[in-house]
């Protein structure tokens, strides 16, 4: 889980004007970064962070729980996301098969070359976060709400799973999907390469079974979910195979890429509705411990 959370729910524990104010802007940053991650057009996310923080105002001071303060947070923000009007087209409809994710020849050819000249092309410079959006956004929809909850919130399989009502072995199938995906665009953006074909090159199908399982388990083996005799299974496998060793490392990345990813909104936008939220935050405080004392 992101630590600005951590920090937000401490601070509003303290319940002070500097203290809440400051995990407004936290919450602020959290609620609209995700929020262009899963839509992706500004305006969208700037409503939305203003309706979700002014909407979770009277919850917020009984959430003493950071995880319950996650859980909270991300599902009012998803299911406000999912009222909105624009987003990427026809992302419900896609489906993608580990077949249509598994590199062909020709990129597997490109891929082992680019581990030999070095891990500097792995990097992802500042003006090129753009693109990594672009391809989060370019996602079905169900992958990207995993990849997004999971690699860039930093939640975990179960925390996501809560969130989205799914089981976890699902969320684990849909975050490598999203993952390779991703991979595979990435990897054509940054190259700058034409949009692939209609019909796919040779797929690795013909590699050894050995090969396609372990392309089928690779998340599982980088998040460390394999069970230790699989894992070590898994692992003589990778380093007596120059393709799997340098398909492994792409992942990495991959999923490095992801964790860097941050759309912070406009610092005047989050300014001005600061004060506004921070005031009414106290207000309804107040008001609520003025009733339980009236109670008493």
């Amino acid at each position: 889980m992101r630590p600005e959370l951590f920090q937000a729910s401490e601070l509003l524990q303290r319940n002070t004007p500097e203290s809440v104010e400051q995990a407004v802007a936290l919450l602020q940053n959290t609620v609209y970064s995700f929020s262009m991650k899963i839509c992706g057009h500004r305006e969208d996310a700037e409503d939305t962070m203003q309706d979700v923080l002014f909407r979770s105002l009277k919850y917020l001071s009984k959430i003493q729980d950071p995880n319950a303060l996650a859980a909270w947070l991300y599902t009012v923000t998803r299911n406000r996301c999912r009222r909105m009007r624009r987003g990427p087209q026809n992302s419900q409809a896609k489906r993608l098969s580990l077949d249509e994710l598994m590199p062909d020849e020709q990129e597997m050819r490109e891929l082992l070359q680019r581990t030999e000249r070095g891990p500097e092309l792995h990097a992802i410079h500042a003006e090129q976060q753009h693109l990594l959006h672009r391809a989060v956004l370019a996602l079905p929809s169900p992958l990207r709400l995993v990849l997004v909850l999971h690699d860039m919130e930093e939640l975990t399989s179960e925390q996501v799973a809560q969130i989205l009502g799914l089981q976890v072995g699902t969320v684990r199938v849909r975050l490598h999907r999203a993952r390779l995906a991703i991979r595979k665009q990435m990897a054509r953006l940054l190259e700058g390469l034409p949009e692939p074909p209609q019909k796919p090159g040779k797929p690795l199908g013909h590699r050894p079974k050995e090969c396609r399982d372990l392309f089928a388990g690779l998340s599982e083996y980088v998040d460390g979910r394999v069970e230790p005799r699989t894992c070590e299974q898994m692992r003589v496998h990778i380093e007596a195979c120059p393709a799997c060793i340098a398909f492994l490392k792409d992942l990495r990345a991959t999923v490095d890429r992801c964790r860097s990813l941050d759309v912070p909104c406009d610092a005047d936008i989050v300014h001005r509705m600061r004060s506004l939220i921070t005031r009414e935050y106290m207000r309804l405080v107040g008001d609520s411990k003025s009733m339980d004392a009236a109670a008493r």
